[in-house]
């Protein structure tokens, strides 16, 4: 196992990589949660419980967003890692999707957030 390991040793380089790109992700996903509540309560004037349900559900929601991704991206580590070993290779398809429909929900919920605010 050792042997495949340093004979594959860029790809597994590629896939902490990979990995840590996701870990980033997930702090841009948070860190827009995050400001996006905090902006909301300290800034804004007007209040209205729609947007201020709104905006605490799009914070909660970002921060299980970033748990989930974070827990998919090390399971698609450890896979990937055990596929370079293996000298195998399965593309991750349903991670890609799942990912990609949380973030089409989160920013449905930014457009909601934005329709329902009075500047």
């Amino acid at each position: 196992m050792e042997k495949n390991q340093l004979k594959y040793a860029q790809q597994h380089l590629a896939n902490e990589r990979t990995f840590l790109a996701w870990i980033r992700t997930v702090i841009a996903i948070v860190g827009v949660g995050f400001l996006t509540t905090s902006l909301h309560f300290t800034i804004g004037k007007y209040r209205d419980d729609r947007i201020d349900l709104i905006s605490i559900v799009l914070g909660m929601f970002t921060c299980t967003l970033g748990i989930v991704i974070t827990v998919l991206a090390t399971f698609g580590y450890l896979q990937k890692k055990r596929q370079i070993n293996e000298e195998t290779f399965t593309p991750s398809s349903a991670q890609v999707i799942l990912i990609a429909v949380f973030m089409v929900i989160m920013l449905l919920m930014i457009i909601l957030y934005f329709l329902f605010i009075k500047f």
